[in-house]
């Protein structure tokens, strides 16, 4: 088992190992873990935002898993840039 805590913020890569409930792989960013709850010995439960291909949330949800079988994600696919609308520049003159 892993000695490292899961905190807010962790991108987190769940599979099989963690949970049989992951037939495909889901990346979830923590919210918080659910330590009020009771559960079967090294089990926990969390809750988090399921991450899309683009990083942005997709759903919000709560997952019971096996610690030992988390991957941390170190970093979460880049954001596609947005189109910046700016007003194009001018050279200072005024035209009337």
């Amino acid at each position: 088992m892993t000695s490292r805590p899961i905190r807010s913020g962790d991108v987190l890569l769940l599979t099989r190992e963690a949970s049989p409930q992951f037939t495909r792989p889901v990346s979830v960013r923590v919210i918080r873990v659910l330590a009020d709850r009771h559960t079967y010995h090294d089990w926990l439960w969390i809750e988090g935002y399921e991450l899309g291909p683009s990083g942005d949330a997709v759903a919000r949800r709560e997952l019971y898993l096996m610690p030992a079988g988390l991957r941390w994600l170190e970093a979460t696919p880049a954001r596609p840039d947005l189109p910046c609308h700016r007003r194009p520049a001018t050279s200072g003159r005024v035209t009337v």
